[in-house]
């Protein structure tokens, strides 16, 4: 036997499954409080998945990559989600655990294994939370403007961000230029300043972060109510918009749907089929929230039956509503013009419906709200079980004796995400989650296959059926989108995975709870 044996059976040291079952009975003071319901979970899936996808990364990604035909963009990413959603699925009913692919990683992979996803799972879900915290931004300064309230613009974006005046609101010049350029106006003539802090996000994610302090039964309800608000506005703009459709198809479907897929301009990526790829591995990060639902399993009532209804009923209500509202998006805008901060209440503003503009704008302000509480909540239940795995400090698991809640996590969490949303480029954030997103699948995609066959015996309260196919096809779908990102996302995923495997090294494999037998 080498040297190196016992060292690699203490990297691989998986926990065992009888413990993971021992801790999802666990109640008291000290343990996650057991209240939600499927309707709860369902809504905390569509309260995370509706709102960047729709509200403001449909309008860049069909500017920048593909066109109309964004609309088969959202078909691939949806298809990718289904085969990874039902392994998600299977493991949440299983292992009814708060830790989301970390906790499924490690009973099935290993603990070095398990560290990667788990500090994966933080580039998902935090910087997921900053992202649209950035997006949050855009729409709340705009309905600010239009009544009447003005934000000083030093303080409406990251730092460096060039800010332009047109008709009366400060805009982001780089998402300007194609508009610029069609209107025939030179930027160079209108008033200009650079940006130096994004207070506004700063102080969402703050006021987000106070609500999950307080208690995950008054979180779930406020986001179901919110999910309400938000589902009823996507529908009105969709009536609106498919109306204008019907009424207008000479300068709709016959116009700005001419060239439907636009033709490649030479480089990889940039339209054509290559740009629905690159545009689907983008909007990616708009279905993170089925994900974050497995995150809630510790607190559902019923997680073997109920887990798997709320990730497969969130994303199938989901994708529907995306598909539908990226079609008729790109009909009544063209889609270079839809390189904006709010692209939805540019598209209702085209209808010419004005309380409609208003309307959504107040739809994505409350919607973007939620997708950033169960980001954040995903996020400090992560913390919560590399804790109490002895992997990350003990501090990241205390649990707040009255609300039962992972409170210091949260807040940690919550001050270090505000930071993130308000300092960096919602560009680089978007992709840095979609990329970190993408590996997660991979990884549950891998470890239903892998704990199928180590243990065919276990009672699996939900199967993914047509095992190794879906699963194989998550991991292979998944890939390819991981592929089509670009070269620095890459390099920054590779940068911030050495970063955590230094910090493992040094702490987390010396503190860990598991040995090797």
């Amino acid at each position: 036997m080498s040297n190196q044996s016992p060292w690699l059976s203490r990297l691989l040291v998986t926990k065992p499954l009888d413990v993971l079952l021992k801790e999802s009975q666990e109640s008291g003071a000290h343990s996650l409080k057991r209240v939600l319901g499927p309707l709860n979970l369902i809504t905390l899936g569509i309260g995370a998945i509706i709102g960047a996808g729709i509200f403001v990364l449909t309008g860049s990604a069909a500017a920048n990559y593909a066109g109309p035909a964004i609309v088969l963009s959202f078909v691939l990413a949806g298809t990718a989600c289904l085969f990874a959603g039902l392994c998600y699925a299977e493991f949440a009913s299983l292992i009814p655990i708060a830790g989301s692919a970390y906790t499924y990683g490690y009973a099935t992979l290993g603990e070095l294994f398990a560290w990667i996803i788990g500090w994966d799972l933080i580039l998902e879900y935090a910087f997921g939370a900053a992202t649209v915290s950035s997006g949050w931004s855009g729409y709340f300064l705009s309905f600010m403007n239009d009544i009447g309230v003005h934000i000083p613009a030093a303080l409406t974006a990251s730092p460096g961000t060039a800010l332009v005046q047109y008709n009366g609101n400060w805009e982001h010049l780089a998402r300007m230029q194609n508009t610029f350029l069609t209107l025939g106006i030179d930027p160079a003539t209108l008033p200009q300043m650079t940006a130096s802090f994004n207070l506004v996000a700063f102080l969402a994610v703050l006021a987000v972060t106070a609500i999950l302090v307080i208690g995950i039964k008054e979180s779930a309800n406020f986001n179901s109510a919110i999910v309400i608000v938000k589902v009823g506005i996507v529908l009105v703009f969709i009536a609106i918009a498919g109306a204008y459709v019907i009424q207008n198809p000479e300068t709709t479907i016959e116009v700005n749907w001419k060239n439907f897929i636009p033709p490649n301009t030479g480089d990889w990526g940039s339209f054509g089929w290559s740009g629905i790829a690159r545009a689907a591995s983008v909007i990616f990060f708009a279905y993170i929230g089925f994900d974050a639902v497995s995150t809630a399993a510790q607190e559902a009532k019923n997680p073997q039956k109920d887990m798997p209804i709320g990730i497969m009923g969130s994303l199938l209500i989901c994708t529907i509503l995306y598909i539908v509202v990226a079609g008729l998006l790109t009909a009544i805008v063209p889609y270079s013009s839809l390189n904006v901060a709010e692209p939805v209440a540019v598209g209702i503003d085209a209808t010419g419906v004005k309380w409609g503009s208003y309307l959504v704008k107040v739809g994505a302000i409350f919607g973007l709200g939620t997708v950033m509480l169960v980001m954040l909540l995903g996020q400090s239940r992560v913390f919560y079980s590399m804790s109490r795995d002895g992997l990350l400090p003990q501090w990241a698991g205390k649990v707040h004796p009255k609300f039962r809640t992972p409170y210091v996590s949260t807040i940690v969490v919550g001050v270090f995400v505000a930071f993130f949303g308000a300092l960096l480029p919602i560009n680089i954030l978007g992709e840095l989650v979609s990329i970190g997103t993408l590996l997660a699948f991979v990884i549950v995609c891998a470890g239903v296959l892998i704990l199928r066959k180590r243990r065919p015996d276990l009672h699996r309260p939900f199967k993914t059926p047509w095992v190794p196919f879906v699963p194989i096809m998550g991991i292979v779908i998944s890939g390819l989108l991981m592929l089509s990102l670009p070269f620095d996302t890459w390099l920054r995923l590779i940068i911030w995975l050495a970063v955590g495997l230094i910090i493992y090294f040094a702490y987390g494999r010396n503190h860990s709870v598991y040995k090797p037998a």
